[in-house]
């Protein structure tokens, strides 16, 4: 017996499709409406999902691609209309959806369809959250056009970015699904081609360009002059000027190239009344990757969680709800551990002893600083040693002076 959630705006189709798909042994759930579906898409995990395309809040197309944005499309989903398009049909396949059914749909093409999707081997949630989930942030949505537009005319994306961006974000959402991903600032061997072929037609990103050594800014140079013959676009953070590099001896050449074009997204700290937004998609995302079990945010929690200065950006954000989840007792995710968590761990919340000599100050300030970043980047050492420019040797030394336990995890 399989579980089947039904979304349709009409109380008639919906008994009917339960009624059919009863008999034939089917534990059915109904959503009238997109806002119940995604509430029913969590809860119920569903096997097959039949979508009414034509809904008064949001259309069924759009839901699709925010399960696909978000990593939630992990179960077939049968698209259901009755006066769809062709057009309507070809973008609902091309975003994942399994068949497209005509209303009024003929029992047996019916049946044929739901036998068909639930045969299909459970599709593995996509890693990485892009903008294209964030549909009611103003900010965002206008972020996304922007990138766009950019990434028509030049293949380089550089984002001007200060603490609390969203780089991340930007790029993975310029990455056409089943393309590579190459991450510069984690290869530490000169690149060859082959690399560049196997990745062809996806993204190389950069995090933060300034701290790449010598031998990555070679590699950088590499790529500039091979994105056209490999249709690959750069997409690189930046939250210095081009002339700190040319104090650092970059070649004055590729700096230009890098700079020609920038952008400049907002910052965590610019969008506090989205932050329940992009929350809630980080918990669902999180969940449907398997990373966390099943819980939900509380409205009030959502709110505390609005009105913290998100300091350390989205990956601090990130952080901060894959620990409350794994450590939280009930499925619902109250204000009070938000409170308690934040107030132990956030950046924002920590205070300085200024009034100590400058060495006990130092101290404590580098202990917040690779303590912050360990929690990050999840104990990595590479990632922290890379973020923080130190020989990974030294840092070990660093933090055993420190007194911060960590294992040697490297990858």
């Amino acid at each position: 017996m399989a579980k089947i959630l039904v979304v349709d705006d009409e109380i008639g189709i919906r008994e009917l499709l339960r009624e059919i798909l009863n008999d034939e042994g089917h534990d059915v759930v109904l959503a009238e409406n997109a806002a119940v579906a995604r509430i029913a898409r969590q809860s119920a995990r569903p096997d097959l999902v039949l979508l009414d395309i034509w809904m008064p809040d949001t259309d069924g197309v759009t839901l699709l691609k925010e399960w696909v944005a978000t990593g939630m499309l992990t179960m077939p989903v049968l698209m259901m209309s009755g006066h769809g398009t062709i057009d309507t049909a070809v973008e609902a396949i091309r975003l994942g959806a399994l068949d497209f059914l005509e209303k009024p749909i003929a029992l047996q093409k019916l049946l044929a369809a739901v036998k068909r999707g639930l045969q299909q081997q459970p599709t593995k949630a996509q890693t990485h959250l892009t903008l294209a989930a964030f549909t009611r942030s103003a900010a965002l949505r206008d972020l996304r056009k922007r990138l766009d537009q950019v990434v028509q005319k030049s293949r380089i994306v550089l984002l001007r970015v200060s603490a609390g961006s969203m780089a991340e974000l930007c790029a993975r959402s310029l990455q056409v699904a089943g393309t590579g991903w190459l991450d510069l600032g984690a290869l530490t061997q000169p690149i060859e081609l082959h690399l560049l072929e196997a990745n062809r037609g996806g993204v190389i990103y950069v995090e933060n360009i300034a701290l790449l050594t010598r031998s990555q800014q070679r590699n950088l140079s590499f790529v500039v002059e091979r994105l056209d013959k490999y249709d690959l676009r750069l997409v690189a953070a930046a939250a210095c000027q081009p002339e700190d590099l040319l104090q650092e001896s970059w070649d004055p050449l590729l700096v230009r190239r890098l700079f020609e074009i920038t952008l400049v997204p907002p910052s965590l700290l610019e969008l506090k009344d989205d932050v329940p937004e992009i929350a809630s998609h980080l918990l669902n995302h999180l969940i449907a990757a398997g990373e966390i079990s099943p819980h939900n945010f509380s409205t009030a929690a959502l709110n505390a969680l609005r009105n913290i200065p998100w300091m350390g950006g989205f990956a601090e954000l990130r952080a901060a709800i894959r620990s409350l989840a794994l450590g939280a007792l009930d499925n619902e995710i109250g204000p009070d551990e938000v409170n308690r968590f934040v107030s132990k761990s956030s950046v924002a919340s920590l205070a300085l002893p200024l009034d100590e000599p400058l060495r006990v100050a130092r101290e404590a300030f580098e202990r917040l600083y690779f303590e912050h970043h360990l929690k990050l980047e999840d104990g990595n050492i590479t990632r922290v040693a890379e973020k923080s420019g130190l020989e990974r040797t030294h840092l070990y030394r660093k933090l055993k002076q420190l007194g911060i336990p960590v294992g040697r995890k490297a990858d």
